[in-house]
């Protein structure tokens, strides 16, 4: 797709003023890395202080109308009964063989309204399932261009968003609607780097103006504006699954250790048989974390092979770790393959040995209080 053809952010002047690299997000244009250190300096940025990405290619929708959360339990698998409004939990959309359609987020506002936050490409397809089904009573509308998403992430998060007057220190998943000059914007506690942070989401023509205040405070305390270079380095190190290569209609919840964003008990979500079953069966691959020993940095699609030169698996995320300074991956493993054992990665024909692990790659700091 050329990229007069592709969406852009209410923060797309920004980055091309920033000269960010950029490049198509689930049909966005968005900002890769930025000049003066790239990936690296911005991942380092996050993890030692502070940085801010512009996201809001991330879908937005909403919910509405009696029994609204209830008719969202009945379709995305978490349970929505385990948390109250003021909430936000991860959750999935499956379809009916358990494929996953996407993940997102549901912000429970009231039993009669929950925000969602789906990925950018898959965004019009959730919606129009969750129309497909819905009572007639409620209201399932996109809000894709409606509002723009910033995450304010790392140890120096709430001194910036409490700068410039947004609260902090609500607990983890949990969101706030508040104002900024007078502005609405929800301030939630959710973010996709490992590190304590925010995710702010503002109305479309309200983000530019934040997104400078922010930027300014940011810059004061050293941080740095990020590009989803960094953000793709970062939730790898934590082995966050990235919808499309660790999650996908073909890689089921069960398959992708995701299994803890399901309400095994509800009477109902979209694909629970298919799950429960495959859950039950124990023959599926199994999403495994890869640390490499050797020399060499994993991508996806990479097979990955046993002592004996037997095909176990396949790479779906692979990158370096600026943390470890080595290479890391998520890859769908064969059940055979236990913790710890010694595999290697075929890396463009070159055998690169590895480690299987758990995730995550790096210690943990994002629900911190």
């Amino acid at each position: 797709m050329s990229n007069d053809a592709l969406l852009t952010s209410p923060l797309h002047e920004r980055h091309v003023a920033l000269g960010a690299k950029m490049a198509d997000f689930g049909g966005w244009l968005m900002p890769i890395e930025y000049p003066g250190g790239g990936v690296v300096a911005e991942h380092q940025a996050v993890r030692e202080r502070v940085g801010m990405f512009d996201v809001s290619h991330l879908g937005k929708a909403r919910v509405s109308g009696p029994g609204a959360a209830a008719y969202v339990n009945d379709c995305l698998t978490n349970d929505l009964g385990r948390i109250h409004p003021g909430k936000a939990q991860y959750t999935l959309c499956c379809n009916a063989s358990g494929g996953v359609v996407d993940d997102l987020i549901a912000y429970a506002r009231s039993p009669e309204d929950v925000f969602l936050i789906p990925n950018a490409a898959n965004t019009a397809t959730v919606v129009e399932l969750l129309q497909a089904s819905a009572p007639e009573d409620v209201t399932v509308e996109n809000l894709h261009g409606s509002y723009g998403v910033i995450a304010v992430q790392g140890t120096l998060s709430d001194e910036v968003l409490a700068t410039i007057g947004l609260p902090t220190g609500h607990e983890y998943m949990s969101f706030v609607e508040s104002e900024w000059e007078g502005l609405p914007v929800i301030v939630c506690r959710t973010g996709y780097t490992g590190e304590r942070g925010y995710e702010l989401v503002p109305m479309w023509d309200n983000a530019a103006a934040l997104w400078d205040t922010l930027a300014v405070a940011i810059a004061a305390r050293g941080g740095r504006i990020c590009g989803l270079g960094a953000r793709d380095t970062l939730r790898t190190e934590m082995g966050y699954p990235l919808h499309g290569n660790d999650l996908s209609l073909e890689i089921t919840p069960v398959m992708a250790g995701s299994g803890w964003a399901v309400g095994w008990d509800k009477p109902t979500f979209w694909g629970k048989e298919a799950l429960v079953a495959q859950r039950a069966a124990k023959t599926s691959r199994l999403s495994r974390g890869l640390l490499v020993t050797g020399r060499g940095i994993p991508r996806p699609g990479c097979p990955v092979l046993d002592a004996d030169g037997a095909l176990v698996g396949e790479v779906t995320s692979g990158t370096f770790s600026p943390t470890r300074k080595q290479g890391i991956a998520l890859a769908l493993l064969d059940r055979s393959v236990a913790i710890g054992d010694a595999v290697s990665i075929d890396v463009r024909g070159r055998l690169v040995e590895a480690e299987a692990m758990r995730p995550p790659f790096v210690e943990v700091s994002t629900k911190e209080n």
